[in-house]
């Protein structure tokens, strides 16, 4: 049985189409990320999957509940981090995780217990008497985090976990994700790092005005949609260089003052380099795939 089954699912607002014929399934014990431009559809899709929202259309179904209609049944083995923190400031640290507790009808003795691995988990040991006011942000992140999990749920989501945070806190929050995988906890994320989908997530599916693109393991996406070797190129000159380039490479792009060079092998472009021009190469990456399916235009 799928964590997460999703069969044509559908949202409209003012006309307008969200979500656009969506499947999806999530199996036990992966992490499956959710990619995609702003505007995308994916927090809407994420509220739709927990019964946040009614859909138009479609199926849902988790933890073998059928959503909306059994969604609170399905929620009770559910942990959400949302997108922003919303943490009571009135309440410290410990106070926090108790309330919570309390959604679950979990008892204070219980909950007693629960905390200091909640609070380990989220490198926060010492500080449950600390006022949310006294944090800083990733770690009033990872108490969010630790908060999503004070009822030991099967499945977590997670909206943009680590979106904010410092290179520190965000490889830490990683490694605790990581962590409970091997616990055998199934996580479904959005994210707006390559990075961040290239290394956790066991399969993923790239989302664009509402409906599913593409999807699959980090590197079976790299190697499908994507040549291998990328060179980035920028400097005085640049421009003259470029159409030169696009006899040299099967694919050349240019954003903004820097040209991108696709190929099996880029060593022909890198020995045509003169002058003032500065290049990088290195292999594909997710975000290479990302920007190829769904454009390097702002979307805000």
């Amino acid at each position: 049985m799928s964590a997460l089954s999703v069969r044509g699912l559908r949202k409209s607002y003012d006309g307008a189409e969200v979500v656009g014929g969506v499947d999806l399934a999530v199996e036990p014990g992966e992490c499956f990320g959710l990619l995609g431009p702003n505007g995308a559809g994916k927090t809407t899709t994420l509220k739709l999957c927990l019964g946040l929202i009614e859909p138009d259309a479609g199926e849902i179904e988790l933890l073998g509940e059928p959503v909306p209609r059994r969604a609170r049944e399905a929620r009770t083995r559910v942990g959400v981090v949302p997108q922003f923190d919303n943490l009571d400031p009135d309440f410290s640290v410990a106070e926090n995780l108790m309330v919570y507790g309390r959604y679950f009808g979990i008892a204070p003795r219980e909950m007693e217990q629960r905390i200091p691995g909640l609070l380990e988990f989220a490198g926060l040991t010492g500080r449950s008497d600390a006022k949310i006011s006294a944090l800083s942000g990733g770690m009033k992140r990872r108490l969010t985090l630790a908060r999503a999990l004070v009822n030991n749920p099967q499945v977590v989501f997670m909206d943009e976990p680590t979106t904010g945070l410092d290179p520190q806190a965000r490889h830490l929050i990683w490694e605790r994700l990581r962590r409970l995988t091997q616990e055998g906890k199934t996580l479904i994320l959005t994210t707006h790092f390559m990075e961040e989908a290239e290394r956790l997530c066991h399969r993923l599916a790239i989302m664009d005005r509402g409906r599913v693109i593409a999807g699959g393991t980090p590197r079976s996406l790299i190697a499908e949609h994507i040549e291998p070797q990328v060179l980035e190129v920028h400097g005085n000159g640049y421009e003259a260089w470029m159409q030169r380039a696009k006899d040299l490479a099967p694919r050349v792009e240019r954003a903004g003052d820097t040209v991108f060079c696709y190929g099996d092998d880029v060593s022909p472009l890198i020995q045509s380099l003169s002058g003032d021009l500065v290049y990088l190469h290195r292999p594909a990456s997710l975000e290479d795939v990302f920007l190829k399916l769904t454009g390097r235009d702002l979307r805000d």
